[in-house]
């Protein structure tokens, strides 16, 4: 749904955004508990209190609900960048990524998706606002992971691409979960333990 910019939205616009709204942050609870092989558009209906045929005047499948859900996590992610201070070494701004990344997961509010999907990859490499959001969150930890190399706090003989991917992989570390489920940690704890052995590494020191 478009809306006219510098235009006052109606009350039927208003009305259709908070359902939009409703319906992606049922999607990215949904994701999140049980990932996007196990969700299905009836309990996303269900959840929300509309009925499918409704659901399907916003989002046509259920690839499109997933990929809604990611383009509202990238944006939140693209938020908290813009909040970390400059002034911070290149290292410490991408532990702060990682530990906000944490917490999300945590929080339960990180959708679990497939590695492998050709039908919910082709729906998010469709979305300009995904794909631009992903970009621009990819060089500016790029641009931080070169620096803290070049610095010396990361090694330097990793690629950066592989040090990107391995902090994006912390979004679905199922670490978090097994350590939670032990209890004998907080996730306060949790966070801290896996910040500690994704940027220190198991060797003894």
């Amino acid at each position: 749904m478009t809306i006219a910019v510098g235009a006052k939205p109606s009350f039927k616009e208003q009305m259709l955004q908070a359902r939009e709204e409703a319906i992606v942050q049922t999607v990215n609870r949904l994701l999140a508990e049980k990932g996007f092989d196990a969700m299905t558009v009836d309990e996303v209906a269900a959840s929300v209190g509309i009925a499918k045929a409704s659901l399907y005047k916003h989002f046509p499948s259920k690839e499109d609900l997933a990929a809604a859900a990611m383009v509202r996590v990238m944006r939140s992610a693209r938020e908290f960048l813009d909040t970390i201070a400059p002034a911070l070494a290149p290292v410490d701004k991408l532990k702060a990524v990682v530990r906000w990344t944490l917490q999300v997961q945590l929080a339960g509010q990180m959708p679990s998706l497939p590695s492998q999907n050709s039908s919910l990859r082709a729906a998010l490499t469709s979305s300009k606002e995904y794909v631009d959001q992903l970009l621009e969150i990819s060089d500016t930890l790029g641009g931080w992971i070169e620096a803290a190399q070049a610095g010396g706090a990361l090694n330097a003989k990793l690629p950066p691409i592989a040090v990107l991917y391995t902090l994006y992989a912390r979004a679905c570390d199922p670490v978090l979960e097994f350590l939670r489920g032990g209890g004998q940690h907080s996730d306060e704890e949790i966070v801290e333990l896996v910040l500690s052995t994704c940027f220190d590494g198991l060797n003894a020191r």
